[in-house]
């Protein structure tokens, strides 16, 4: 029964919770949909943590839907071969997986040790960054460590196949049964992650500066005492 709730309930509860939740802050909260600001504060971590953490997953993400969503037979009948596809998966995704890292681990120190952004961070900032940190933390191990620790493992026959039937309702929680204990924490964080999305700064995502080009130029005044 503990399986059938981590592996089937749980996922469907943050899918749930994910789209209402967007849907009824958009609704009822619009003016919140936004990601406060701390350049003027301090630039030099931001930029080289942000740099570092949208140029590792933004290729991570990728990687993801190619290994969890297309099956390995699609891979291989257009000539992607497994060990082709285990390259690119472990040494390419390892090296921006690291990025990914170093950026949040900037990110995440500079919004902790920086007092005023510290102030400026509410309490779900401070949970989003220590979240996201643990689950590129995790995801890392799992590809570094435990894929040269248990190299039979292949996700592409259990978690991928498991989380495919997820949306056509048929998810078979025995397919995470041998599934190692890292690769489960890194899936169950990112699902955590979803169900909290929508009552986050995390929600700027969505926001696309379509008008950003030909809006006016927002002033600002320095204050002098």
């Amino acid at each position: 029964m503990f399986n059938q709730f981590l592996w089937v309930i749980f996922p469907y509860l943050c899918i749930a919770i994910f789209f209402i939740g967007h849907i009824a802050r958009f609704k009822f909260d619009k003016f919140s949909w936004t990601a406060k600001s701390s350049e003027f504060i301090e630039k030099k971590r931001l930029r080289w943590g942000s740099l570092m953490f949208h140029l590792g997953i933004i290729p991570v993400a990728v990687g993801h839907f190619v290994g969890l969503i297309i099956p390995a037979s699609w891979l291989r009948a257009v000539g992607v071969n497994d060990h082709l596809y285990h390259i690119g998966a472990v040494y390419i995704g390892s090296i921006f997986g690291i990025i990914t890292l170093v950026g949040m681990l900037l990110l995440t120190a500079r919004r902790i040790t920086q007092k005023n952004i510290r102030k400026l961070s509410s309490a779900s900032d401070i949970i989003v960054n220590l979240l996201l940190l643990l689950i590129v933390c995790m995801g890392c191990y799992a590809t570094l460590v435990t894929n040269a620790v248990t190299p039979d493992f292949d996700y592409r026959a259990s978690i991928s196949i498991w989380f495919r039937n997820l949306f056509i309702f048929s998810p078979d929680a025995a397919l995470m049964a041998n599934v190692p204990l890292s690769f489960k924490f890194h899936v169950l964080l990112g699902f955590t992650i979803m169900a909290l999305w929508p009552f986050t700064r995390l929600v700027h995502v969505w926001s696309v500066p379509l008008t950003y080009v030909s809006r006016s130029y927002i002033i600002y005044r320095k204050h002098k005492v």
